[in-house]
């Protein structure tokens, strides 16, 4: 019965040094998608909160029960990083606008480097005012 051949000593360490090369990168981009994953899983929250803040303005005339909705809409936000904005147009059946700007921190180690220290993220959502 033949004998596989053993694979000479410098093929074997040169395989070791190719994984070592490679190594950070695959790790990069594995942080680089984890934190991918945090920013869209914010943006649809952000867009959620848009949305039920524009749904409780639509209902009553408070701002601080609109933001009070808005964030309770969103609860993996960080509220004081979170900036909600109400424009009313006029009476009953007028549009009301409620816009959410949320400055979204990065926070997966060795990624900020390359989209910065924080993204900010802006959603808009308009109703129809159902008093006044």
């Amino acid at each position: 019965m033949p004998t596989r051949p053993e694979p000479a000593r410098d093929q074997r360490g040169s395989a070791v040094v190719e994984f070592v090369l490679v190594l950070p990168l695959v790790l990069v981009v594995v942080l680089a998608l984890v934190q991918v994953g945090l920013l869209v899983r914010d943006r649809l929250l952000v867009e959620a909160a848009a949305r039920a803040g524009a749904r409780a303005a639509a209902l009553q005339a408070d701002p601080g029960e609109v933001t009070r909705s808005a964030m309770a809409a969103a609860p993996g936000l960080d509220p004081s990083l979170a900036l909600v904005e109400v424009g009313r147009a006029g009476a009953r059946g007028d549009p009301v606008t409620v816009a959410v700007t949320y400055d979204d921190p990065v926070r997966v180690p060795l990624v900020d480097w390359l989209v910065g220290t924080s993204v900010t993220m802006r959603a808009t959502a308009v109703e129809r005012q159902e008093f006044g």
